[in-house]
């Protein structure tokens, strides 16, 4: 999961379709089309892994049945660039669906795409449907008030819902995995402080810990896509915060009601200064800001032998194959957040964990198609509903608790026991696109093994480690960036500030990592460069954005 800047082409087609439309929409979409079986047909674009096919699916059989809908599906990709990219040419080329229902991770609107399609009538306004048809919809919006605040638009409208996923160890991304059966070996102690860190990795690069009597031991890697690097090492001396989603970091913080932003702060330069010493020590491989996925996998799953000693990740499937034949995944555990010299211990906190927004109506929808959606949507808000259409049908997908099943929060009634991946047809289910409701509740009624190590128990063990982060987040300095609605007239200028901020901390930061920069001599030249691209236009921008939302918040 990662935040994705608006594209240029997205903001042309939603620009595009903003001048052909005019403003202002009846509700009432277009007249219906019925099927031969007297089902209201709609037409719905979506993206698709490659082992499914929604006209085929089972869920989809089902869904249909029960709604009277005859689904006519625009599949697109789990490729974010291509599946954005199809739905912005629908919009653009007037040639859009009924219903876009998406996943945030892929291909989710962005608030500014929402207020211009919304504004532009394109987007049909749900809350009139919701208050009418949907209860289990509007129960949710009015006992979560994030959700309210995420799904509402400053006009008061609801153009579009966002999925709301309780995923626990998804909310402390800024994770570290260390190999235990090395510091077992080597008869060293799980780091505490900043310095224990250094002794552990040095340790693993000059005292041979995987045995093969070679120097081939990495202390530390990770990769571009999945890297919390800088963000783990960066706590132990200033807050760093994650965001609206994982990947590409937040720029800002809260002082007070102030906005401002922490990557000019001298201790971040301190955290900086810390993680240049590792890396020109040896301790951290040089390719974990260069090598992709796939590579690290490479590195983490090598036959000749355990390379890996340390991986600043969300969880450890991302650089080792669970199930190793060896157990070699057994071996890694999570190291709490560390403490630095002036003892601070930060993690970053990711809430909500799922943004961007995926269920959105068009003015292309009759009004039968309309209700038809929101009902189908309604019943996804259930219990019921969601482990039914997210995971299948029962027997196949998932099985009820036998006795002595026990649920992932111990103190629940287990709910549902799923399946292992492998085990469930292909095809059967709508998996992501069906997360709507997916509360901390429902996901910690779900049975999962006591035994953290086995694939099965991987629930647990990434429940257990991120308990060793809760509550090292700042939430007096946490910016609640996917609640704060900005101005649409400043959307487009703020995802180009943002576009060219990100790039200038990111390589600033690479450069003074990497001793490319001189982080004694240049630092304070590359803090002034920060104005240069936009730095106090963007803080002013969410200014004011925050100042609005404090003054509607409840």
């Amino acid at each position: 999961m990662s935040v994705k800047i608006t594209t240029a082409l997205s903001l042309a087609a939603v620009l595009t379709v903003a001048a052909a439309c005019g403003s202002g929409s009846n509700n009432q979409g277009e007249k219906a089309e019925l099927s031969k079986d007297g089902k209201v047909v709609i037409d719905v674009m979506s993206p698709v892994d490659p082992k499914t096919n929604m006209a085929s699916n089972t869920t989809t059989k089902f869904v249909s049945d029960k709604f009277k809908i005859e689904f006519r599906w625009q599949p697109t990709t789990f490729d974010a660039g291509p599946a954005k990219e199809k739905r912005s040419i629908s919009l653009a080329s007037g040639d859009y669906p009924d219903l876009f229902f998406l996943i945030p991770w892929v291909d989710g609107f962005g608030q500014a795409e929402v207020m211009k399609l919304g504004t532009q009538g394109v987007a049909v306004p749900l809350e009139g449907l919701i208050k009418e048809h949907a209860p289990n919809i509007q129960k949710a919006l009015d006992s979560n008030q994030t959700l309210k605040e995420m799904a509402t638009a400053p006009d008061g409208h609801i153009y579009a819902m966002p999925q709301w996923a309780d995923c626990y160890h998804c909310s402390y991304p800024d994770k570290l995995w260390i190999n235990s059966a090395w510091l077992k070996k080597l008869n060293l102690q799980l780091p505490k402080t900043t310095e224990d860190l250094r002794k552990v990795l040095q340790a693993f690069k000059t005292q041979d810990p995987n045995g093969n009597g070679k120097a081939d031991e990495i202390p530390m890697t990770t990769d571009v896509q999945d890297s919390s690097l800088i963000a783990y090492l960066m706590g132990a001396f200033a807050y760093d915060p994650v965001g609206a989603n994982n990947g590409v970091r937040s720029l800002l913080t809260l002082d007070g009601n102030k906005v401002v932003t922490p990557v000019d702060d001298p201790a971040f330069r301190d955290g900086l200064k810390y993680i240049r010493s590792l890396h020109s020590d040896g301790l951290i491989d040089p390719a974990s800001f260069t090598q992709n996925a796939e590579a690290l996998q490479a590195l983490g799953n090598d036959p000749k032998a355990v390379l890996i000693g340390s991986a600043p990740v969300l969880w450890p499937g991302i650089f080792v194959q669970l199930g190793s034949e060896d157990g070699r995944d057994k071996q890694y555990d999570a190291v709490p957040p560390l403490t630095g010299p002036d003892g601070k211990n930060y993690s970053g906190l990711n809430r909500p964990t799922s943004t961007g927004y995926t269920f959105m109506l068009t003015n292309k929808a009759s009004k039968e198609a309309q209700v038809a959606a929101v009902k189908m949507l309604d019943y996804i808000y259930t219990d019921e509903g969601q482990l039914r259409i997210w995971g299948g049908p029962e027997g196949v997908g998932w099985d009820k608790p036998a006795a002595g099943d026990i649920a992932l929060d111990e103190n629940a009634k287990p709910m549902y026991k799923p399946r292992p991946g492998d085990k469930v047809p292909p095809n059967t289910a709508w998996g992501a696109l069906a997360q709507y409701n997916n509360t901390l509740a429902f996901r910690n009624a779900q049975v999962v093994p006591k035994d953290i190590y086995t694939e099965a128990g991987l629930e647990r063990r990434l429940f257990e480690a991120t308990k060793l982060y809760e509550g090292h987040e700042d939430k007096a300095q946490y910016f609640p960036v996917a609640q704060v609605w900005v101005d649409p007239s400043a959307s487009a200028e703020i995802a180009t500030l943002k576009t060219n901020l990100d790039s200038y901390v990111t390589q600033g930061q690479l450069a003074f990592i990497t001793g490319k920069k001189n982080i004694d001599t240049e630092w304070d030249a590359w803090v002034q460069g920060l104005d240069g691209v936009g730095m106090k236009r963007y803080l002013e921008l969410y200014q004011k954005a925050y100042d609005t939302y404090k003054g509607g918040a409840k």
